[in-house]
């Protein structure tokens, strides 16, 4: 049996994951703004590509809809990364955690400006390096278990 014990370092890494929270939320503001503006009426999730073709307004919610989306598919391996890497180097995955927040907003902002194209330019891709960087610390806290469940180290 192993115990873990948490350190006042491990707020760093529950205050990030606090932080992350709030985004989606944003995102989702940032999604209503633009629905009303291109009136894309609910539940449709897009725009159609010749909606968008006739109105650009419907083209740019559609990315800002997108830009949502694709934070939500990344957002659960994040967090499972920020905690897991967290338990032996919660200050490390704290600063790699606000890294991929920042590399997020940027992806986002860019995402919106309407050319999708234009999503990993200007620093965003920041946010790939971020959570490469939280899965090694995650790769290395998992072997270190491992080792020592094994009597190796």
């Amino acid at each position: 049996m192993a115990t873990i014990t948490l350190t006042w370092d491990h707020g760093y890494v529950l205050g990030v994951g606090a932080l992350s929270t709030l985004y989606p939320f944003v995102l989702g503001a940032q999604i209503g703004k633009a629905r009303k503006r291109a009136q894309v009426p609910y539940p449709f999730m897009y725009a159609t590509q010749a909606e968008c073709a006739a109105d650009k307004s419907k083209l740019i919610f559609n990315c800002y809809q997108r830009a949502h989306q694709n934070f939500l598919e990344n957002y659960p391996a994040f967090l499972f990364l920020l905690v897991a890497g967290g338990i032996e180097h919660p200050r490390s995955a704290a600063v790699a955690g606000v890294v991929w927040l920042y590399g997020r907003s940027k992806y986002s902002k860019n995402y919106q400006s309407g050319d999708p194209s234009k999503r990993n330019s200007k620093g965003a891709g920041v946010h790939y390096l971020a959570l490469i960087g939280l899965f090694s610390l995650t790769a290395k806290t998992a072997v270190t278990f491992m080792l020592k469940a094994h009597g190796v180290i």
